[in-house]
């Protein structure tokens, strides 16, 4: 298939009211390829809504075919008060790239990530995940954890912490912000076109005004940019530089160089496209 039959075909299939993870199935393409296709295309109310249940009976799905002759529902799951920085690191990456319905599923192509999240997971609250899946098509690593207690305890940290990290720490802050451009952000290198940014994507505006006030907290710039969805834009040398030494991204996640509009070939790692980023600033 040509590359305009692929974009026509994303295209086609969000007008339809698919989601993104539902696109991504059907073309095999990775994620970040299709949403830089369907960007500008915005559902339905009604769409989003369909959406959102359809994740739920998955869930729902999942328990029913797996958790057989066992109630997950009724496994005591501890409930810390308060805020650790282990809690609160697993708590934003399941609100950026992971799921909340009557269960806790988190996806991502960095298995460092992926590891990171189900590390937490066991230190905080001594669960093994309930089921784990690889895309190969996507190149997509899922860790999930069916456990009702757990999913009603994110859903209320889901709302607090956002209340919570504006008065927060420094550190506290640098850890959600890190945690956000690891499962959501790019660093963006274009040497033919002398552009170098930062960006985060988010659907929820408020989110990511969220997170540009903590950006000012740490005295970093940013911009919103609107799209099909919404992002935040860090750019300039000054900017750049203080993203770099106040936040950056963690060691081992990389880029993905397969996706159509890559403008890199070789996987890098976003910190060294960062620091490659910084280095060709004439000085």
């Amino acid at each position: 298939m040509h590359s305009s039959e692929i974009i026509e075909k994303c295209k086609s299939l969000r007008r339809k009211g698919f989601s993104l993870g539902d696109i991504v199935k059907k073309t095999g393409l990775p994620k970040t390829t299709v949403y830089y296709h369907i960007r500008d295309i915005t559902l339905s109310p009604a769409d989003k809504k369909k959406i959102r249940e359809k994740g739920k009976e998955r869930a729902r799905q999942y328990i029913r075919k797996h958790v057989k002759g066992k109630c997950r529902g009724s496994i005591t799951v501890s409930r810390p008060e308060g805020w650790s920085n282990e809690l609160l690191l697993l708590t934003a990456h399941l609100i950026f790239d992971g799921e909340i319905t009557n269960g806790c599923i988190y996806g991502n192509r960095n298995l460092v990530l992926i590891n990171r999240v189900k590390k937490l997971t066991e230190n905080i609250f001594n669960l093994e995940p309930s089921s784990q899946k690889y895309c190969e098509e996507s190149g997509v690593h899922e860790v999930s954890y069916y456990y009702v207690e757990l999913a009603n305890y994110f859903q209320k940290k889901a709302v607090q912490i956002q209340d919570y990290i504006k008065e927060a720490s420094l550190k506290e802050k640098r850890i959600f912000l890190r945690a956000f451009f690891d499962d959501e952000g790019c660093m963006l290198y274009d040497k033919k076109q002398n552009s170098r940014k930062v960006r985060g994507y988010q659907n929820n505006k408020d989110l990511l005004l969220l997170i540009k006030k903590l950006l000012q907290d740490l005295n970093i710039e940013s911009r919103l940019e609107k799209g099909s969805t919404w992002e935040v834009v860090v750019s300039k040398k000054e900017n750049l530089i203080k993203f770099h030494n106040k936040i950056n991204f963690s060691k081992r996640v990389y880029i993905n160089p397969n996706r159509k509009n890559s403008l890199w070939e070789k996987k890098f790692q976003k910190r060294d496209l960062l620091d490659m980023a910084i280095n060709s600033y004439v000085r």
